[in-house]
């Protein structure tokens, strides 16, 4: 830890002037947050046109100006750019002198915690920083969106509390996370909300390649109640021909999905292959069923009966026709 002086907080005045170095779609609707509840946002570097009309549309009236100017008009600057651009940006403004001893450094990437921030840390910075668990659109929505949503929080303990009242101004809730811990915090949320929207996007086009005119109204009740049961049960929410071991249901997706929509295929097996696991663990899949399903599986689902035909579980785990045989 740097020996660097860190003023005290208290004597830091109630209400802070805010900069946006980076117009994407979160750093201006931390900063119009932040506006919410009292702060002034002062100046945004934006370089695109979509940027820039980002800004005036969630900043109106903030002028956008170079980074360097951004971090001699603010208290509080928030660094709202790409992950891979995060380090190089920050070296590059402790070097050119643009930091200021005392002013509050705030990144938002998930993937880093405080430490990248080292180079501004030197130059007597105060650094944070502050992950908002969330999807961002750019538009207004996103405000409202912030209102009760997580932040990934790391600082330097000196610091954390100042964090997490940032955190709590914008509408957010902390959730402190360790340094160590900032690639594993960040690479969970990246697999349910990344590749949520992959499969979703996957799941319309299918519905609609099968003539289903509204695929997204289709959808919308079965997911809900989907992701609804998932957050309340885990595991035990796991439904479908996979968890019931319906090898031949699932060969005749692979069948058909090869046929539609061949660059599913191998998603569709690696997620069908991670369910069995873990309904196989929960006692959720019959042992007794596993290792039909498994084969099918690991062949691609060539080796297996298309299965159209009635048989146990076919509509559902006791031959019923219940919700967990319809998805």
């Amino acid at each position: 830890m740097s020996t660097v002086h860190q003023p005290d907080l208290k004597d830091r005045p109630a209400r802070l002037t805010v900069g946006v170095v980076g117009a994407g779609r979160v750093g201006p609707a931390l900063a119009a947050s932040l506006q919410l509840a009292g702060h002034r946002p002062v100046a945004v570097s934006a370089v695109s046109d979509a940027s820039r009309r980002r800004a005036e549309t969630m900043l109106p009236d903030v002028p956008v100006v170079p980074p360097a100017e951004v971090l001699q008009r603010a208290d509080l600057v928030l660094l709202t750019v790409p992950d891979d651009t995060l380090p190089g940006l920050v070296a590059g403004l402790a070097e050119t002198g643009a930091v200021r001893p005392g002013q509050l450094l705030v990144h938002t990437s998930g993937r880093y915690g405080a430490r990248v921030l080292d180079p501004a840390l030197r130059a007597g910075a105060l650094p944070l920083a502050l992950h908002p668990a969330m999807t961002f659109t750019g538009t207004p929505v996103d405000i409202q969106r912030l209102a009760g949503c997580s932040f990934g929080v790391t600082a330097p303990e000196e610091l954390r509390l100042a964090a997490e009242a940032l955190v709590i101004e914008m509408g957010g809730e902390p959730e402190w996370i360790s340094e160590e811990n900032r690639p594993l915090y960040h690479a969970a949320l990246a697999l349910g909300a990344n590749h949520l929207v992959t499969l979703v996007a996957q799941s319309m086009e299918l519905l609609r390649t099968a003539g289903v005119e509204a695929p997204d109204r289709m959808l919308g009740p079965l997911l809900g109640a989907a992701l609804d049961n998932a957050l309340r049960s885990g595991d035990a929410a796991l439904t479908g021909p996979v968890a019931r071991g319906d090898a031949g249901t699932v060969a005749a997706h692979v069948t058909e999905l090869s046929k539609h929509a061949p660059q599913t295929v191998a998603g569709y097996l690696a997620m069908a292959r991670a369910t069995a696991d873990r309904a196989l663990a929960h006692g959720l899949l019959k042992p007794e069923l596993a290792e039909d399903l498994l084969g099918v599986l690991a062949d691609g689902g060539a080796g297996a009966s298309p299965g159209y035909g009635p048989g146990p579980g076919t509509n559902g785990t006791d031959g019923t026709n219940g919700p967990e045989g319809n998805a």
